[in-house]
């Protein structure tokens, strides 16, 4: 339950630390920390084995994420719909990280139509490589304001990452940004579900 408000809303450690002692049960903010990171990356992969798919039409963008005294970089993309199709946390804001993003976003959702971005040259040069090893080329569009629908979306994740204060390492920043993004796509409703069930979130 811990882990789960943790990357659902926008609360700190000592802030579930007081909500347990609450209902009767001594745990340390530290000790949550501990938790999160073990079993969130195995709620990703399962997440994954029950994501609904996504549209052809990627709204993509980049946000700032701070890691130990560092701004570092949350690569993001929506459909048309506002249903997330992936996520990656990378050092640097190049290129080379573009197109790590979009190999591992095509992968795991498919090959787009239409690709929106903003007037990122990284992000329009990581296009064109992917591009030119494809014999049916991605449509590319580069507007500032056409990419309103993910730059929206950047912000509930932030509401999440804010009363965190930064993250102490990359790898517990990647841990704990994969749990929050599951989180925010199960609650767009996009995990697949038996047929006649109508689960909560918590469920």
């Amino acid at each position: 339950m811990c882990i789960r408000w943790y990357v659902a809303y926008p609360l700190s450690l000592r802030q579930l630390e007081e909500m347990m002692a609450e209902r009767g049960i001594a745990v340390d903010h530290s000790t949550v920390h501990r938790w999160a990171i073990k079993p969130l990356p195995v709620l990703e992969k399962s997440f994954r084995h029950h994501k609904r798919p996504v549209g052809k039409s990627w709204k993509m963008d980049e946000t700032y994420i701070w890691v130990k005294g560092e701004w570092r970089y949350l690569y993001r993309a929506v459909d048309k719909d506002g249903n997330t199709i992936d996520f990656l946390l990378r050092a640097k804001r190049d290129k080379v990280a573009a197109r790590r993003f979009f190999e591992k976003s095509i992968d795991k959702n498919g090959v787009p139509e239409t690709v929106t971005i903003d007037k990122s040259g990284a992000n329009l040069a990581a296009l064109h490589v992917i591009n030119a090893e494809r014999e049916t080329p991605i449509k590319i569009r580069q507007s500032k304001y056409l990419n309103n629908l993910v730059e929206q979306d950047h912000r509930a994740i932030k509401r999440r990452t804010r009363p965190m204060l930064g993250f102490k390492n990359f790898r517990c920043a990647r841990i704990l940004l994969g749990g929050i993004e599951c989180m925010h796509m199960i609650a767009k409703g996009q995990m697949k579900r038996a047929r006649g069930t109508h689960q909560s979130i918590a469920d």
